[in-house]
């Protein structure tokens, strides 16, 4: 049986997210939305997995794990930005202000370095003032939006990402379940 370069590719990426789907708190990017009907979790899992697809296919040199972790946690900021009451009321708008909050969150939870810490803090350039200082960040900056407009007019957006990273149908339906792909 040959083995195929993107396969041991998304397997690389697949170990990388396991080892953050174990954490419960990380988890709870699944009960908020982002764009459309798409949860958050989803949201960063397929910001890390295309910006991680991008890298390859275009042999640009980053610091994968920093790339997948950073992207894996750039929205982390844990409440429903819909709701009229959230936690960011007087410090500025969502858009402004949730890139604080979730490198807040993610020091808080998480070991992260100066990549992962760049990746979180400025995925929102230009809304925030400050550019991106890496490459890594630059990409999942940009990734982003893509990925932002795309969940925007799309209702089931990124079952595909879920059937190239879990492998098995078992734990591709766990996995699912994790990530309202199959409800």
């Amino acid at each position: 049986m040959k083995i195929i370069k993107r396969e041991v590719e998304d397997l690389v990426f697949k170990s990388y997210l396991e080892e953050m789907l174990q954490k419960k708190k990380f988890l709870k990017m699944n009960r908020y939305l982002q764009h459309g009907n798409t949860t958050c979790l989803l949201h960063s899992i397929a910001v890390a997995y295309f910006s991680y697809r991008l890298c390859k296919l275009l042999k640009i040199n980053v610091h994968e794990k920093e790339l997948i972790r950073g992207a894996l946690l750039h929205d982390y900021f844990l409440y429903d930005w819909h709701q009229k009451y959230k936690p960011c009321d007087g410090l500025g708008k969502h858009g402004f202000i949730h890139p604080k909050i979730a490198l807040f969150n993610a020091r808080k939870d998480f070991k992260v370095n100066a990549i992962e810490e760049d990746i979180i803090e400025k995925h929102m350039f230009p809304l925030t003032f400050y550019p991106p200082k890496y490459r890594e960040s630059v990409i999942i900056c940009l990734v982003d939006k893509f990925c932002s407009i795309y969940e925007a007019f799309n209702k089931n957006a990124y079952k595909m990402v879920t059937k190239r990273v879990v492998m098995d149908k078992k734990e591709r339906r766990m996995v699912g379940k994790r990530i309202n792909l199959y409800n």
